[in-house]
């Protein structure tokens, strides 16, 4: 049977290389068959690269199965170990990769790696300050190690704490490190400066890298931080780049069309955002944004079907529910005002504006009680708002409420002294009196 076997072999090529090679083909019977005879039948070292290859590959199980047949045989050599626990982490299994790392000592030579899996294991349990401890003793023991800096830079960025984050990457750069793990350190710099707000900072660092390194990401995150320094031609133009190499990129859309807006570009804009609902159906924030621009270039029905996807999206939107209020309001569409505000005024502790937007389709409706209980709800939000006051004053007089009408009057002329009708309409309520 064993002499078969060996005459399957083909041009002189190993178990290991000939089911490495029927994967490639997605023949994954002839790769069980070439991996089962390799385990067999291959000397060590082409077995040990056979694991990486498929661990590499996303074969993970028989990966194991490399490593595990390995370790048995050398159970000294705990680069196995870290090997299994990485797999372990893939799939989920923690425990068993903490006890596989927890064999480890610190003697041994795979011990920086194995520092290196448990801040994984760890950091993804959630557990970031023994993530963190793991790291640093690792920066301790091998303070040459660029990677131990880079994976505290990695570590604190997930935890949001861009200052440490940045001194990381600093430090990297200093030693002339700019490449780990195909990772840019600029673009993680930038990163983090961005995380911290740092944003001249962070657009900085991603102009020192070459314009042919710089990731779709990274593209992105250029021009949102142009976009937040006002640099509005810059943000446009890189976003644009962005959109005509990677039109399926959907995050850079709303910045586009805001840099647009910005510009008076509304027409381009709204473009933009169809084109970015096309992409991304579901983008709530972009439906909200293409509703203001066509409000804003007098598209009322585009701006209504735009508003209203925003809120089929996400029914709790309180700022597309405004905008289409306001909308409501402008058309005198009241009745619709008032259907879309009543669910949200009846659940109580509601945006004062839903009070006001109410308040003022009950008083056109002639509902008068029920928008004397709106303004009276918004009164203290917006008693410094010499337009609500404007029109509290008239509905309260329209119905002859004259100690209503006075005292928001005292309360307008306070505030606008230099309105003589309103003065002069005070005047008269006080003469009277």
């Amino acid at each position: 049977m064993l002499r078969l076997e060996r005459l399957e072999e083909v041009d002189g090529l190993s178990y290991s290389e000939q089911a490495l090679a029927e994967l490639q083909k997605n023949d994954l019977e002839k790769a069980k068959h070439n991996f089962n005879l390799a385990l067999r039948h291959d000397d060590d070292n082409t077995i040990y690269s056979l694991g990486e290859e498929l661990y590499a590959l996303g074969f993970l199980r028989q990966a194991r199965r490399v490593f595990e047949k390995l370790l048995q045989k050398y159970p000294d050599e705990d680069e196995l170990r870290t090997k299994l626990a990485d797999i372990d982490v893939s799939d989920g299994k923690t425990d068993a990769a903490i006890e596989l790392l927890a064999a480890i000592k610190p003697e041994s030579d795979a011990y920086a790696e194995a520092l290196l899996t448990s801040a994984d294991v760890y950091q993804t349990m959630g557990l970031y300050e023994v993530s963190e401890q793991k790291l640093l003793e690792g920066l301790r023991r091998y303070p040459d190690e660029p990677v131990m800096k880079f994976a505290l830079g990695e570590l604190y960025s997930v935890m949001g704490d861009y200052q440490k984050a940045s001194g990381y990457y600093e430090t990297l750069l200093d030693d002339g490190v700019t490449e780990m793990a195909n990772v840019q350190i600029e673009a993680r710099l930038g990163a983090a400066y961005a995380g911290s707000g740092q944003y001249e900072d962070a657009i900085a660092a991603y102009e020192k890298m070459p314009q042919i390194a710089l990731t779709p990401d990274d593209q992105f995150q250029l021009g949102f931080l142009y976009l937040q320094i006002k640099e509005y031609e810059r943000s446009i133009k890189i976003l644009e780049q962005l959109r005509q190499s990677n039109p399926d990129y959907s995050s850079l859309y709303t910045p586009l069309a805001q840099g647009l807006m910005h510009q008076q570009k509304l027409a381009e804009a709204l473009q933009v955002v169809q084109q970015g609902l096309g992409v991304d159906d579901f983008n709530e924030v972009l439906a909200l944004l293409g509703g203001q621009i066509a409000i804003q270039l007098h598209q009322t029905d585009v701006a209504e079907k735009l508003l209203k996807k925003a809120l089929t999206i996400n029914s709790e939107s309180m700022a597309a529910t405004l905008a289409l209020s306001q909308l409501y309001l402008d058309q005198e569409r009241d009745d619709e005002n008032i259907a879309l505000l009543k669910q949200l005024n009846e659940q109580g502790d509601v945006n004062p504006q839903v009070h006001w937007n109410l308040a003022i389709s009950q008083a056109r409706l002639e509902q008068d009680d029920a928008a004397e209980e709106n303004y009276l709800l918004a009164y203290d939000a917006f008693k410094d708002n010499t337009d609500f006051l404007r029109q509290l004053i008239t509905f309260f007089q329209a119905r002859g409420k004259r100690t209503e009408t006075l005292a928001a009057l005292k309360r307008y002329v306070k505030l606008a002294p230099e309105d003589l009708e309103m003065q002069n309409l005070l005047d008269d309520y006080q003469n009277e009196s």
